[in-house]
């Protein structure tokens, strides 16, 4: 049975922390709140506890995981050899959703992994995560703390709906803040590539380090199925809703005008549709059940809604989801990676759309 422990999200009571902190180090599992989206964790040097959130979430073990720490002690247990640019950084954007992909120290297990020689880690800039690793004494494996391929939770019910009687604790820290996952960012090599867009923008990281690489698998399918992906988020189904998601690109008016053909077209055969609208288009619509992710004059409004929007149309029962796209600047290009899978590569381009 699992345990529901609720928290103050801005201060912590450190006893309320303290069965989950004595779990993990025992070798449980405990999901927890962080400021990009809640987080499934265990021991990261206890394999047999690592496995515990495989199960949970029937996650594939060749989908690598990302380690957390409280404290820079941590450091020499996880990583071989720490890049002067990985403290440039930290000192930066720590702590904070910047994951930093680094060679690992032996003490890690492979499993953490998924088999490479390279592990990410990043500190959270949350005081539940922070004060629960701190008491754990142990840095922290956690991968989002939701079944794999739905949508990431941003929410404590997100939780409890996919992983309650799965794990042994659940601490409810009310809603993060961010909504997206981290950056992950490969520094292990002679140059910076980012494997995975999130809450630390391309620009942000460029002010510290000049030119970073963009992989190509943030847009593109990782078609290598020989072989393990860097980063998580890359190499499966990710952030998907049980609806069909239809991904539309183009400006504004083109876009209205083709989710408003399409909209009409599925109700017509008796679809059930959910439009992802924003501030500015809400009202261009005729059809379906129509909300908005936010702003896109503030797109960290839409990366905060993003995920609970797509589950609030899972909870509605619509059959299909059509979307809008944002545009690919600041965060924006993290909020259209997950839009891109999400929809599993589904995308038209308003006005000349394949037949359907």
């Amino acid at each position: 049975m699992t345990q529901i422990i609720r928290v103050n999200k801005t201060k912590p009571e450190p006893e309320k922390l303290s069965a989950a902190a004595k779990m993990l180090a025992s070798g449980g599992t405990v999901v927890f709140p962080t400021e990009t989206v809640y987080g499934l964790g265990a021991n990261a040097l206890d394999e047999y506890a690592v496995k515990k959130i495989f199960t949970a979430k029937g996650r594939p073990s060749d989908n690598p995981l990302i380690v957390h720490i409280y404290d820079f002690t941590q450091l020499d247990k996880l990583a071989s050899t720490v890049p002067a640019s990985f403290f440039e950084l930290a000192g930066k954007f720590w702590p904070g959703p910047l994951t930093m992909v680094v060679k690992k120290s032996p003490l890690v297990p492979d499993l953490v992994t998924a088999g490479l020689d390279t592990v990410g880690i990043r500190m959270p800039n949350h005081p539940v995560a922070l004060e629960l690793i701190k008491q754990s004494g142990v840095p922290v494996a956690a991968p989002s703390a939701n079944v794999s391929g739905l949508p990431s939770p941003t929410k404590a019910e997100h939780v409890i709906n996919d992983l309650d009687g799965k794990v042994d604790i659940i601490i409810d820290g009310g809603d993060c803040l961010v909504g997206l996952e981290s950056t992950v960012l490969d520094i292990a090599g002679d140059t910076p590539v980012i494997l995975r867009p999130g809450g630390i923008t391309p620009e942000q990281i460029e002010a510290v380090l000049g030119k970073v690489m963009v992989d190509r698998f943030v847009y593109e399918r990782f078609k290598d199925q020989d072989s393990n992906p860097r980063s998580p988020g890359i190499k499966y189904r990710h952030y998907s809703p049980k609806a069909e998601v239809i991904l539309v690109e183009g400006s504004l008016t083109e876009m209205a005008a083709e989710i408003n053909t399409r909209s009409e077209y599925l109700i017509n055969n008796k679809k059930r549709v959910g439009i992802m609208a924003t501030d500015q288009t809400r009202h261009m619509y005729a059809h379906g059940t129509v909300m908005s992710l936010g702003d896109r004059d503030r797109p960290e409004t839409i990366a905060g809604n993003l995920f609970g929007l797509l589950r609030y149309f899972d909870q509605m029962g619509v059959d299909v989801i059509l979307a809008e796209s944002i545009d690919r600047t600041g965060i924006g290009i993290a909020v259209m990676n997950r839009m891109v899978r999400a929809a599993g590569y589904n995308i038209v381009g308003a006005g000349h759309a394949e037949q359907w």
